[in-house]
């Protein structure tokens, strides 16, 4: 065919050469930006999946970089918590040395008072100061908001940890299903329960074993000594035994007219009395008896008979509660709570804490705590929430100290081991600061282990786990959208061999057109 208006050879080679180019240009830009997916074009599926892998490496990182930052404010708080332990520590000998009165002149007891003063204030300066990137640590900022609280019967809250979710307060609802008790013996001096001579004194000598959770004492009481005089015998040594003896007055059923209720200071199963009698006979005119099934004590005298039973020994009862549907665990007159959604410690008063199936007693936590971020998507899921309280010293050691002279126990905190506080050196009380720096230890200690197990078991699993789920989504993107140069180098090779290929064999179409002339020439 000898046309010359249309070179067919020419538009084939043309277009040949046209996609050439384009494969080249296509590997040149792969090669130079080193990513397989440059434009939509490229692959539109594997862009919008790149695009999602990328906006979930990003939030993946940020999760990375927020738990690790997380762990340095867990370390710079435990570094002062360390620092307020040392000085608990301190505080404590110098209330043990103090209490060596027959050794210590009233000048060193006002010495180690001013250093007990300065101690206290130093743990409030760190309390108030102790910060990380402006953020304090332990001034209370960092603890839960709450509101509510009827102090009548709840003493004392510590909220642990509290998952709000979309809620922006939670409510804490309590009752008591299970009353709290002491462990409480009953001794009848009478020689029979049903009556008989003896009654408000003992008819014989007597030689008692009284045995509590602090320790044992054994008491000899000579013949025809008063209730009232055994009553003060067993309380003298209290601090000892931690036990306490109250005459019980008032006739019962049985014609008994007065008798001893030896009883722990404490609530709680921990808390247990044994009073029995050493070298006397089997038949002994004392006689102990406890309330039949722990039931709770008459308000005044001694109880029905069918509901005694026999023993030497009693325990006390831990209080049972239902705190947000969920039963508590209790401990004395304490309850606590730990699910995925609630961790609390409460400290009821031992008024509520004996009344079963009584009212609601409600409180909210309307905000507060500690959140962290620790996952790539903003949901409640992949966030921790913990509560970081105070540690001043009118929020640590707070302890529960029955006063003296009896009643109801009273919270002392910290604070009243400073001078004109209730337990200071000069009170004379050194058996409740010793109680109230081994709860404020306590709690320093718990805190450390709390923060401590928030960050190895919460903040370090979470790195691992999201450094592991980087390594596999990084890879994933990276298969989608990287270009794999073993690949592109070889069809650049072969793109730039076709295109000087397509180069020649378009210079060569266009010869053919001029071969025509040779036919005109030849005429």
């Amino acid at each position: 065919m000898g046309r010359i208006s249309t070179n067919i050879s020419s538009l084939i080679a043309q277009h040949n050469l046209k996609r050439t180019q384009e494969s080249l240009d296509t590997r040149l830009e792969r090669l130079s930006t080193g990513l397989r997916i440059n434009r939509g074009a490229d692959d539109p599926a594997g862009l919008i999946v790149s695009e999602r892998l990328r906006t979930e490496l990003g939030g993946i990182n940020q999760g990375i970089d927020n738990a690790e930052r997380a762990s340095s404010v867990i370390s710079t708080a435990e570094g002062a918590l360390t620092e307020v332990s040392d000085l608990l520590n301190s505080i404590k000998a110098l209330v043990v040395e103090a209490a060596n009165s027959g050794a210590i002149s009233l000048e060193e007891k006002k010495a180690n008072q001013l250093q007990i003063d300065s101690a206290i204030n130093s743990i409030n300066r760190i309390s108030n100061t102790a910060s990380f990137a402006g953020l304090k640590l332990l001034d209370g900022s960092l603890d839960y908001i709450t509101s509510g609280i009827n102090t009548a019967n709840i003493a004392q809250t510590k909220l642990n940890a509290v998952s709000f979710g979309t809620r922006t307060q939670v409510p804490i609802d309590v009752q008591v299903i299970g009353s709290a008790q002491v462990g409480a013996i009953y001794l009848s001096t009478n020689t029979s329960f049903a009556g008989g001579p003896g009654a408000g004194k003992l008819p014989s000598a007597a030689t008692l074993e009284v045995q509590g959770p602090l320790g044992v004492q054994v008491f000899n009481f000579a013949s025809g000594i008063s209730i009232d005089d055994v009553v003060a015998a067993i309380n003298s040594r209290t601090d000892n035994t931690g036990i306490v003896a109250a005459r019980v007055n008032g006739a019962n059923p049985a014609g008994l007219t007065s008798g001893i209720r030896i009883s722990t200071q404490g609530f709680g199963s921990d808390s247990f009395v044994s009073v029995r009698r050493l070298g006397g006979p089997a038949a002994s005119f004392v006689q102990t008896f406890a309330i039949a099934n722990n039931a709770a004590p008459p308000a005044s005298g001694f109880p029905a008979p069918g509901g005694l039973v026999a023993t030497q020994r009693d325990a006390g009862r831990d209080v049972t509660a239902i705190v947000n549907g969920a039963v508590a665990t209790g401990r004395g007159l304490g309850v606590s709570v730990r699910t995925e959604a609630l961790d609390l410690e409460l400290s009821l008063t031992q008024s509520f804490a004996q009344t079963v199936n009584g009212a609601v007693s409600r409180f909210t936590v309307t905000g507060g705590g500690a959140l962290y971020q620790l996952g790539p998507t903003v949901n409640s899921a992949q966030q921790a929430n913990i509560a970081i309280g105070s540690i001043s010293d009118s929020r640590l050691g707070g302890t529960l100290i029955v006063p003296t002279g009896g009643g109801s126990p009273v919270l002392n905190y910290l604070n009243s081991l400073k001078s004109g506080g209730a337990n200071d050196l000069f009170s004379g009380k050194f058996a409740n600061a010793s109680q109230v720096l081994s709860s404020a230890v306590d709690e320093v200690a718990v805190l450390r282990g709390k923060l401590g197990a928030f960050e190895r078991n919460t903040l370090q699993t979470n790195v691992r786990s999201l450094q592991s789920a980087l390594e596999n989504v990084t890879s994933a993107s990276s298969q989608i959208r990287d270009a794999d140069f073993a690949a592109e180098t070889s069809a650049l090779t072969r793109s730039q061999v076709l295109n000087s290929a397509g180069i020649n064999v378009l210079s060569l179409a266009n010869q053919q057109v001029q071969q025509v002339l040779q036919l005109l020439q030849g005429r």
